[in-house]
């Protein structure tokens, strides 16, 4: 039997037959109908789209999927999206394949002023502070639809479950924060934590550009999801016609898109920012978490990791658990996760993950089956390509902090440099001529024609390996395998000609020259850990400061947290820039309050030195898990 009959009613069968056979309608027309039935109603399930009413009498729109015939009362799995759920019958059949068979509710949501769902849109919408009981947000939301649920869904246990990827698992976990008593676990994954310091539209104070104008643009240039309409295949080529960001508004947006109005008036690490971060302010975790992560994540990795740290520290039931795989923004969610580009990882770790841990997970905490066989942290250690567990993450014993120090001849090692010499290397940035972040053409986020977006993070890095405008430094192979796990951090001492800088650190594994069994990956750079610091951030995220001129100054930031193996024979490689384009705004390199209002004028050429002499040792800090490990 195919696909398409097996989700459609025998009845809805029988019809499209006799459309096609009896010239009520062409053969093209039935099977379009045919699909519309699959896409709206599958057979195993009754389905049921109601307007929930919420306790200010703004009412959201949610389709509910009952398994038919039951043989038990089952709990409810609920997801609240702003992306639209017409498709929610083909992600139970797709991206929920796995549970929906394992039986459960189904239930998916509108946000509020998204599609269906009534009120008005408030992206990422923040929660109510403690004690607050008349203000609303995605947490009393949540508990208005799980209290109208428990009451009028048939068949329901009386639990609940939340999931879901990227702005589904902020929804997840901004239900958990004041929790209805029938929300019984969530699994978020890839949720953002802060806007500003590390998840879609800032990190460290650079404004993530292509992201956050298309994101932006798509959310709130109409009540359904709207793309913005290039006239550049290579949108590299748009964003630096478009000159300074001041002509978004002025010639394209016109102060109508209210996110970027944001961000516009919110530059810095302001309390407009500090109030969307997420933050706990109950004396303790009060439902079972299951923290979500991809290390080649493009939108949301430090979300994850941010929200499992937070929660960590109000865990006194041992409620907080965080899996980490190999995966892009939402990888484990769909396909096998074998591979992501040109990576392989010898297994199905997305499978793995939906089969063996979020199954379990959920048939524990609202079925009362089973009991997941979970460690603090469960985390793929790409390279050598197998799961590892932990007691604690980051690690806390069996981990040597060790410093990969910049040398002179581009050379990269674990020897500090020696010497009164002032060494360094420099280069020209230019902002007319920023370093692309990905091969060029780079097509829109959300081209129709599918974009790389989703797997940039491990394109080969040899495309500006050589570049003027981009500094090097390489180890020896190594003699030993290396595994990292743990926080990857950078401290550069380096000085500017002009008045404020970016700084874009890599760490990553070089492939031998010669891969005999998988001759493409020869000489192949992966990236492992990366990102970028705005330098008028260097004194406090809150004030932006200009820089001194010729002033050799430290920039210590964090390239987050990494489970990785270097392999014998690989080599280790440092790559600094100042420009990572459009991924990142440009930076004038001349010091203006508001980026935002930069006049082209602003815009200049500077040069940069990277330091890396005995008084001014430039290096890369990195977790080496100690033989016994």
């Amino acid at each position: 039997m195919t696909d398409l009959a097996r989700l459609m009613p025998h009845t809805c069968i029988a019809f499209a037959l006799a459309a096609t056979l009896g010239g009520i309608a062409s053969p093209a027309a039935a099977q379009e109908a045919a699909l519309e039935t699959a896409r709206t109603r599958p057979a195993q399930w009754t389905v049921s789209d109601v307007m929930i009413p919420m306790r200010d009498g703004v009412k959201l729109r949610t389709k509910i999927f009952v398994p038919a015939n039951p043989k038990a009362a089952l709990p409810i799995l609920f997801l609240r999206t702003p992306y639209g759920i017409d498709d929610s019958a083909q992600a139970i059949e797709s991206r929920y394949k796995e549970l929906a068979e394992d039986g459960y509710i189904f239930a998916f949501q509108d946000i509020r002023g998204k599609f269906g769902s009534e009120g008005d849109f408030v992206m990422l919408r923040p929660a109510r502070k403690a004690g607050d009981t008349r203000s609303l947000d995605e947490g009393t939301d949540a508990w208005d639809s799980i209290a109208w649920m428990l009451k009028n869904v048939p068949a329901n246990n009386g639990r609940v479950g939340m999931l879901g990827n990227s702005y589904l698992g902020w929804t997840s976990v901004m239900a958990s924060l004041e929790p209805h008593p029938a929300l019984k676990a969530i699994a978020p994954m890839a949720s953002p934590a802060d806007m500003w310091l590390g998840d879609d539209f800032y990190h460290n104070g650079a404004f993530r550009l292509s992201y956050g104008f298309e994101y932006a643009y798509m959310m709130e240039a109409g009540k359904g999801n709207a793309q913005f309409a290039f006239d550049r295949y290579d949108t590299y080529t748009w964003y630096l016609g478009l000159g300074s960001l001041a002509n978004v508004n002025r010639d394209i947006f016109r102060n109508r898109i209210a996110t970027w109005n944001d961000f516009t008036a919110h530059p810095d690490y302001d309390a407009f920012w500090q109030r969307r971060a997420f933050a706990i302010d109950t004396a303790e975790l009060k439902v079972p978490t299951l923290n979500v992560a991809g290390w080649w994540d493009q939108e949301d990795f430090y979300g994850p990791m941010k929200i499992y740290e937070t929660l960590e520290q109000r865990d006194k039931r041992g409620l907080n658990y965080l899996v980490v795989g190999p995966w892009k923004h939402g990888g484990a969610r769909v396909g096998p996760g074998d591979a992501l580009g040109a990576i392989g990882f010898d297994s199905a770790t997305a499978k793995y993950y939906r089969e063996r841990i979020e199954i379990p997970w959920f048939a524990y905490h609202l079925k009362g089956q089973g009991k997941p066989d979970l460690p603090e942290a469960l985390t793929f250690e790409a390279g050598s390509n197998r799961w590892r567990r932990w007691d604690t993450w980051p690690p806390k014993t069996g981990v040597e902090q060790r410093k990969l120090y910049f040398g002179a001849g581009r050379s990269l090692s674990f020897s500090a440099p020696k010497g009164d010499g002032e060494g360094f290397d420099s280069y020209v940035s230019d902002p007319a001529h920023p370093v692309p972040y990905r091969h060029r053409p780079i097509q829109a986020t959300y081209f129709p024609g599918g974009s790389a977006w989703s797997t940039w993070l491990v394109e080969d890095q040899r495309f500006v390996d050589g570049r003027p405008d981009v500094l090097t430094w390489e180890s020896a192979p190594l003699e030993a395998d290396l595994t990292i796990a743990g926080k990857v951090t950078a401290k550069l001492f380096a000085s500017t000609t002009g008045s404020d800088a970016d700084w874009i650190v890599k760490l990553i594994d070089v492939y031998p020259e010669h891969v005999s069994g998988n001759w493409p990956m020869s000489g192949y750079q992966l990236m492992v850990s990366s990102e970028v610091f705005r330098g008028r951030y260097r004194q406090g995220f809150e004030q932006p400061a200009a820089i001194q001129a010729g002033a050799v100054l430290p920039y210590p930031f964090s390239l987050h947290t990494q489970n990785y193996t270097f392999r014998k024979g690989h080599r280790l490689m440092v790559q600094v820039q100042s420009s990572w384009f459009p991924l990142i705004d440009r930076n004038p390199q001349t010091f203006v309050p508001n980026i935002f209002s930069a006049k082209d004028s602003d815009f200049r050429p500077a040069t940069h030195r990277i330091y890396r002499s005995a008084r001014y040792p430039s290096h890369v800090t990195i977790p080496v898990v100690t033989p016994m490990q």
